[in-house]
């Protein structure tokens, strides 16, 4: 029989089963959950069954939702039950179930696909007012106190690292996450699953996994739940267990763009990005399990919005009426039941409101993208841009281009790069044709200096060497969906010779030494807080400060000392035997350099769009 994969597990049942072993067991868990792979087989009534020798048997066996969300829906054969090594490691094993904190669709409907996990880069409405939810006051005693246990697992994850995480850590901090999702801190929550996920991925070594995501949901999480442990939170830091639609009344929305979504827990489909009268940003969402063939096929799915007789094609290039509309903070489209919404007909990006967008100034509207994404709970990624830029050529893995009229030089780098999707045969069709100039609408890379990754192109108003696209295309190209061809570029004069990219100019964020404080922080994720210790303890310690503080940067140099130093503090007690250090200690060092990195990080990308 071919194995059958594990169905996910709710967080707290995982937690309670770690909960239950004795220390001797844990010792032995994390070998007992790699024994795991690749031993369950369906059993019968849509049950999975794991083997352990010939007389252990465990049997997990889903509810409705797909997931194990009771501890009884987990069983074991073998005598210690249910505590005991066998049960434990089955559910280690499993993926981690989705909080059922995931936004669904406005109150008012029946939960559509926007009841799905969150998309990659949702965009922000700043015209969108909040609810009486999104105002609570300040922390409640008893979020204060879930939010310090909270603050204490993640330390002690980050002082173990990926190397010593093991699942008895994860199941700590799941076991705090839970407390907090009791406490009613489901962005606490979801903070706290981001990092025992990405946990996971790193020990597995998946070739997708990268430190800096991990860095960056350890650095979210430990802030967000040193803000609440403070009491001094506000309704941002607590969140809300479902997403909070407002009434919108009447909005006239026009189509902008689609993209395919993918999600990194099999999730796919598309977002369609639109744009009302005042230069407001919205969208509009299919996503659902499938992956990549689900975001193919979504991109001409229908769209199911008030009765709207359009598919997601049709919205990109065209627009909606809609009464009684709702809209969430971060601009996705309610479909609640009282919704109704008519086509009616598109701009095309030289069109007014639309080409207004493309007017504002470069590196006003990436310093707006990424402040906002800063400000953003969980995965928000920046908001979208438009600009015009000429192109220069390819370059190892991106295009070299220039904003058009004095602006910056770019870098053009592919949104998503899945092999199925159109986004890396178009950017490669692009980089052909150097001399070309195109209206470019994208999202700015918040970790590289001057870089775009585009969802669309058009041509520039009254250029001649610009793209000549099908009329039906009314004047834009989704880079995901749409595939360029030859003839939608202009023909090169004759004679011309191919043009050359020349240099790439200077690097602001990876000339500056601040990539050493990168490292260190990163370091600390992978090997824990002995992991630094090591990296910053003799001779090392002097060369992290010196060229920092060459360059001007004190500040940094001061915190990532400071963070060397609280890792190689080896505290003993009144006997003079060494003792294992708080974590507390650490992990505010860690915490502190983490959150300077990021702000100097975000102001230098901002400079590099100058």
């Amino acid at each position: 029989m071919s194995p059958e994969p594990l169905p996910p597990v709710a967080p707290e049942v995982l937690a309670e089963a770690v909960g239950q072993l004795t220390a001797r067991l844990r010792k032995k868990l994390d070998a007992a959950v790699a024994e795991c792979a690749g031993k369950a087989l369906a059993g019968s009534g849509g049950s999975v069954e794991v083997r352990f020798g010939e007389d252990t048997l465990v049997i997990l066996r889903p509810g409705p939702s797909g997931a194990v969300t009771e501890p009884g829906q987990a069983v074991c054969s073998c005598l210690l039950a249910p505590r005991c090594l066998h049960r434990a490691a089955v559910l280690g094993a499993a993926p981690l179930a989705d909080a059922d904190t995931v936004p669904p669709a406005d109150p008012a409907a029946p939960e559509p696909s926007e009841g799905t996990p969150p998309v990659t880069a949702p965009v922000t409405a700043s015209s969108v007012p909040v609810t009486t939810e999104e105002a609570r006051p300040s922390p409640t005693p008893a979020q204060v106190d879930a939010a310090a246990g909270l603050w204490l697992a993640a330390a002690e994850a980050l002082a173990a690292g990926v190397t010593a995480g093991g699942t008895v850590v994860q199941a700590e901090l799941l076991r705090a996450a839970h407390s907090a999702r009791l406490a009613g801190l489901p962005r606490a929550e979801a903070a706290a699953l981001r990092v025992v996920r990405g946990l996971r991925t790193a020990r597995e070594r998946h070739r997708g996994q990268r430190l800096s995501d991990l860095t960056a949901a350890f650095r979210t999480l430990l802030a967000g739940a040193a803000a609440l442990a403070s009491g001094a939170a506000g309704a941002e830091e607590v969140g809300t267990a479902r997403r909070a639609y407002a009434a919108g009344g009447s909005l006239r929305v026009l189509g902008l763009c689609r993209e395919p979504v993918l999600s990194a827990t099999g999730y796919g489909g598309v977002t369609t990005h639109l744009l009302g009268p005042d230069g407001s940003l919205y969208t509009l969402s299919d996503v659902r399990p499938g992956g990549v063939s689900r975001a193919k096929g979504a991109g001409t799915a229908s769209v199911a919005l008030g009765g709207a007789v359009l598919d997601h094609a049709g919205l990109a290039r065209g627009g909606l009426l809609i009464a009684g509309a709702t809209v969430s903070a971060d601009g996705r489209l309610g479909a609640g039941r009282g919704v109704r919404a008519t086509p009616v007909r598109g701009a095309d990006w030289s069109q007014e409101p639309v080409a207004a967008f493309f007017a504002r100034p470069v590196r006003e509207a990436v310093a707006s993208s990424l402040d906002a994404a800063a400000a953003a709970p969980g995965d928000a990624g920046p908001a979208l841009l438009g600009c015009d830029v000429e192109v220069l050529g390819a370059a190892d893995d991106h295009l070299l281009a220039r904003v058009l009229d004095g602006g910056p030089l770019v870098r053009l780098r592919v949104a998503h790069p899945h092999p199925e999707l159109a986004h890396a045969e178009n950017l490669r069709r692009i980089g052909g044709f150097p001399g070309v100039v195109l209206r470019v609408l994208g999202r700015p890379d918040p970790d590289r200096a001057a870089t775009l990754r585009p969802l669309a192109v058009g041509p520039v108003p009254g250029a001649s060497s610009s793209l000549r696209l099908p009329e039906e295309w009314r004047g834009h190209a989704d880079l995901g969906y749409d595939r360029l061809q030859g003839d939608h570029f202009p023909r090169p004069e004759a004679g011309a010779a191919p043009g050359t990219p020349g240099p790439a100019g200077t690097d602001p964020l990876a000339d500056a030494p601040l990539w050493r404080v990168r490292r260190l922080l990163e370091t600390g994720v992978a090997g824990g807080r002995r992991a630094v210790a090591e990296a910053a303890r003799g001779a090392d310690r002097t060369a992290l400060g010196v060229p920092l503080r060459r360059a001007g940067l004190a500040g940094a140099a001061e915190l990532a000392e400071g963070l060397a130093a609280e890792a190689d503090r080896r505290p003993r007690d009144s006997f003079g035997r060494l003792v294992d250090a708080s974590p507390d200690a650490y992990a505010r060092a860690w915490l502190a350099s983490a959150v300077h990195l990021d702000a100097a990080e975000r102001a230098l990308v901002t400079a590099s769009w100058s």
